[in-house]
């Protein structure tokens, strides 16, 4: 069987198509007739949004021809699309290897790990610019056995979610969203999802969201001003710019878990109050976001108490 034709085997058939979720418990002080959304991309096969992404950059290559037999996928990442080729390389028998920062949760490190991927950890004071910084590095001494997937500036990555994610939450509200909030990392899920609503309907305000201080630790996402910016990033896309403080999401992902029964991660967290926010500004809308990872990435981690 070909690597594209195992591609519509189980798990990666199951990636996509993720519930949106109506927010009831955390929503207080939002005006009646306004509705916040969260689109439950936790529930992908690896736990993460990312699925979404690392599947459409592995079939394009594919089909390309530039990923094949015999070739190792390589790349940089915060720990979730890492963790999403991880587990499509071991699905397809492609090999994997990822840079990450050190600082990574250990949930992070294990579960690649767990999937078979090799993992070399760099400067955590460096975070996933450095990570990026040292497989550059490594290609330059050695290309030939490698197909570096590079989510950071291939537009596959938000391709996936122009013909996904953005399609589905038109489809799930029935073409009722006003507002899209979505964390920006690789940007891919905001760049694609933002395209597809603004190509459905003028009039729909889509809003970055970023990390308050250059010295966050909302892990995924990234401080515009003080980061390598990604290849495919578009800011003439954003009709709102919102930030978050990593405060603000710890108490966020521990009232969605507690309140909402929904066990995700900070940048979802984040999301969500930024959401809430923008929500109190309105006097009727339909706001969507992403739940962008599980909470189980995180659990070492001293916030929830």
């Amino acid at each position: 069987m070909s690597l594209l034709a195992c591609t519509q085997l189980p798990p990666i058939s199951h990636i996509g198509n993720t519930p949106l979720i109506r927010l009831r418990k955390v929503t207080e002080g939002v005006p009646a007739r306004v509705a916040i959304y969260a689109k439950a991309e936790h529930l992908n096969p690896s736990g993460s949004v990312k699925d979404r992404t690392a599947l459409q950059i592995i079939v394009e290559a594919i089909r390309s021809g530039d990923l094949h037999e015999g070739k190792t996928l390589i790349d940089s990442t915060s720990g979730n699309t890492g963790i999403s080729y991880a587990m499509i390389g071991a699905a397809l028998g492609i090999a994997v290897e990822i840079a990450m920062p050190e600082n990574a949760s250990e949930e992070r490190k294990q579960t690649l790990q767990s999937y078979g991927a090799r993992l070399t950890l760099t400067d955590p004071e460096l975070g996933s610019d450095g990570a990026q910084c040292y497989v550059r590095d490594k290609l330059a001494e050695d290309a030939d056995g490698y197909f570096y997937a590079d989510q950071y500036n291939n537009d596959a990555n938000w391709r996936a979610h122009y013909a996904g994610t953005g399609q589905e939450i038109i489809d799930q509200t029935q073409g009722r969203i006003s507002h899209f909030v979505a964390g920006v990392g690789t940007t891919g899920t905001f760049v694609g999802v933002t395209r597809r609503l603004k190509t459905y309907r003028d009039g729909i305000v889509c809003a970055a969201l970023q990390p308050e201080d250059p010295h966050h630790v909302l892990k995924g996402l990234r401080h515009m001003e003080t980061a390598l910016i990604p290849g495919i990033y578009d800011p003439t896309l954003s009709d709102l710019d919102l930030r978050c403080s990593d405060e603000e999401a710890y108490d966020m992902t521990r009232r969605l878990a507690r309140e909402e029964g929904l066990l995700v991660g900070i940048s979802s967290g984040a999301n969500v109050a930024a959401s809430i926010r923008l929500a109190r500004q309105l006097t009727e809308g339909v706001i969507v976001t992403i739940l962008c990872d599980s909470g189980n990435r995180y659990l070492s981690q001293s916030f929830w108490v």
